[in-house]
């Protein structure tokens, strides 16, 4: 069974809260890709329609609620821990800022965002091409450095990332209900 990789571009911002001494508590961006490899599931049903369509689902049917999420949500998003008091001082003072946060539990890393967005993955195939699993994701967030993620390490994290993460729409925090999120395009 072939595998299906494919990439995504995205600007974000972000701060260390817990590295106050640090260079990365200062909010700083990166541009960072987003590498995804899919396989059909064991037991798939899906034929590849060799010396037809030769494929067992078109790119387009893969790619389009995932690179509408990373296009629509996740692009020019400023990560936040949940014990920032970045993230009270906008619910405060802009709130239309707040849904353009996304929050995790503890630091906004590039390890525990590859879990989350692995998990956000899995929701949206779920939902859109249940035939197809995630069997690795690759966070880039410089040339230099990358975080790769699998299931087993979802699957290792101990911590609830949020609801956010396990629903086939645009929201990335769980500030506000699921509703003040768009939906998929």
């Amino acid at each position: 069974m072939s595998q299906i990789r494919f990439t995504r571009r995205f600007s974000m911002a972000h701060r260390l809260y817990s590295q106050q001494a640090g260079r990365c508590f200062t909010p700083h961006g990166h541009n960072e890709f987003v590498h995804v490899t899919l396989s059909q599931k064991a037991g798939s049903t899906l034929t590849p329609g060799w010396g037809q369509t030769n494929c067992a689902a078109p790119f387009v049917a893969l790619k389009r609620p995932w690179h509408a999420f990373v296009d629509g949500a996740l692009d020019h998003a400023f990560q936040l821990s949940a014990a920032d008091p970045l993230v009270r001082y906008f619910q405060a003072h802009e709130p239309d800022v707040v849904p353009r946060l996304l929050v995790v539990p503890g630091d906004p890393t590039t390890e525990v965002l590859g879990v989350a967005l692995l998990s956000k993955l899995q929701a949206f195939l779920s939902v859109y091409t249940p035939d197809f699993e995630c069997l690795r994701l690759e966070l880039e967030e410089t040339p230099t450095n990358a975080v790769v993620v699998t299931p087993d390490d979802l699957r290792a994290c101990s911590v609830d990332l949020g609801a956010w993460t396990r629903r086939a729409d645009l929201s990335i925090n769980d500030l506000l209900p699921a509703s003040a999120f768009a939906s998929l395009p």
